[in-house]
């Protein structure tokens, strides 16, 4: 709130000063949400059941005696059925990101927020903590006369009620995230106490995420839409006049008016829509469609299923308030018009990316060698001579079997002219299991004779880790090679 003076009118004079209030923001009003059945709210509720169904259920699939999905930070592992992930396969995460950034574009571009609408954390959580409030507290009117009427002793206990509901669910959904990082299994033993003792970060995330998805969906719901998430603010940028949004048919349904269902309204100049307002009660968000476009809007399409119930009775065309672009509004585009526009430039870009991106990453996927190898030189000494007959080089190589299979690992040096005739010593052969690291210290030598006909300095090489029972596993790292002369 900010006062200050106001210009001088007729009736004041310049030494006169007149305070003046002015809001720099708008009181909170809670918004009652009614329940509206209709295709896009079945839309919904089926978006709700597959999100929360891949969510709670994956951490409990096993695959091959570990959990299917399990992001293990301590080992710096992440395993997604067969394949196993580590941090230098960092790319992945890279291409996964940018996949969600240009489908994100896409599915904005053709048809508005249909992420938010149908299957952003904050809807979905939302409609959960919304639907069971309408049952223990009864819909939108039930609500608010009870809000208004009844004593904090008949309102409690239905609110506390309410209120364990949303913590067993909040707390189940916070132990399913905290599932994804350690096995969940020894998760729920560790919680119980059945013998296993969780570490702090385990319980702080688990309480932590139960209380994020607490407040989000059960207190804070649309004012994380409209001004917590940044997605709302820069959506416009991605939409057209030929994007479909949920829009309110102005030519069609003004001038609005309420009348009997009997009556002929074209006759008496009004439009189609009767200003019942069930179009604002049921949005969650609280905005009115008929405003035209706002950046509160989701894209949920309940008002869209509102009004066609509306429209039902009134025995009119349903569609007032309709999934639709601004072109086809204002030029009165056919349905066949509308599919017409929807293959353009954008669009096309971000389907383009999108296919080749996949693709690269599929093609990655399906060639890439579940065998790491980090080679490190002895910084002790470049290189040394062995008993007058050999120059020797000293290597530390980190093995890393990503495989579920446990290999046995050849180490050998390869080198071009002049380095035909490498050796090593050392650990040339190592055991490792799947899923597990292991050093190995080598010695690389080449006969003196041959080294002194090289040039003094370093000579390329390379070392070869190539497994013993699986010929295409095999893989070739950089070193180089000092000679003393």
């Amino acid at each position: 709130m900010v006062q200050g003076p106001v210009e001088p009118t007729a009736q004041t004079n310049e030494s006169q000063v007149v305070e003046q209030t002015v809001l720099l923001y708008a009181a909170g009003k809670k918004i009652y949400a009614r329940s509206i059945a209709g295709r896009f709210n079945n839309w919904r509720w089926a978006f709700v059941f597959l999100t929360q169904a891949l969510y709670y259920l994956t951490p409990w699939i096993t695959w091959n005696g570990r959990p299917a999905v399990l992001f293990d930070l301590e080992a710096r592992r992440f395993y997604i059925l067969d394949l196993t992930l580590v941090p230098q396969d960092f790319i992945y995460l890279t291409a996964l990101l940018l996949l969600s950034a240009f489908g994100l574009f896409l599915f904005t571009a053709v048809a508005g927020r249909l992420f938010c609408g149908y299957a952003c954390p904050q809807t979905v959580y939302t409609s959960i903590f919304m639907q069971i409030e309408r049952w223990i507290e009864g819909d939108r009117h039930v609500r608010i006369r009870r809000d208004k009427e009844w004593s904090l002793g008949q309102r409690l206990p239905r609110k506390l009620l309410k209120w364990a509901v949303w913590a067993a669910i909040a707390l189940w959904t916070g132990f399913t995230f905290a599932g994804y990082f350690t096995p969940i299994r020894e998760l729920a033993a560790g919680v119980v106490g059945a013998g296993i003792s969780l570490g702090f970060w385990q319980w702080f995330w688990m309480l932590f995420y139960s209380f994020f998805t607490m407040m989000q969906a059960g207190f804070m719901r649309e004012q994380v839409c409209k001004y917590m998430c940044p997605y709302a603010r820069f959506q416009s940028a991605m939409f057209d006049r030929d994007t479909l949004i949920v829009s309110y048919d102005t030519g069609r349904g003004e001038p609005r008016g309420k009348r009997a269902k009997t009556e002929d309204h074209k006759a008496h100049g009004k439009g189609d829509c009767i200003d019942c307002g069930v179009c604002v009660e049921v949005c969650p968000t609280g905005i009115d469609i008929r405003d035209g476009l706002q950046y509160e809007c989701i894209g949920c399409g309940l008002c869209a299923d509102a009004c066609n119930s509306i429209m039902d009775k009134m025995h009119y065309p349903r569609g007032l308030v309709r999934y639709t672009s601004i072109n086809a509004l204002e030029k009165n585009y056919t349905a066949a018009e509308v599919k017409r526009h929807f293959f353009r430039p954008r669009v096309i870009l971000y389907s383009t990316l999108l296919l080749i991106i996949s693709a690269a990453v599929l093609t990655s996927l399906l060639l890439r060698t579940p065998l790491k190898v980090n080679v490190i030189r002895d910084r002790g000494a470049l290189a040394r001579e062995i008993e007058g007959a050999f120059i020797e080089n000293t290597y530390r190589l980190q093995i890393n079997n990503t495989g579920n299979t446990p290999h046995v690992f050849v180490i050998k040096p390869l080198g071009s002219k002049g380095l035909e005739n490498l050796q090593a010593l050392g650990d040339t052969k190592v055991d490792i299991a799947g899923g597990a690291v292991k050093t190995a210290i080598i010695s690389v030598q080449l006969p003196i004779d041959q080294a002194n006909a090289l040039r003094k300095g370093s000579h390329p090489i390379q070392i070869e880790v190539n497994s013993l029972d699986d010929p295409d596993l095999r893989v070739s790292e950089k070193a180089v090679f000092f000679t003393l002369q």
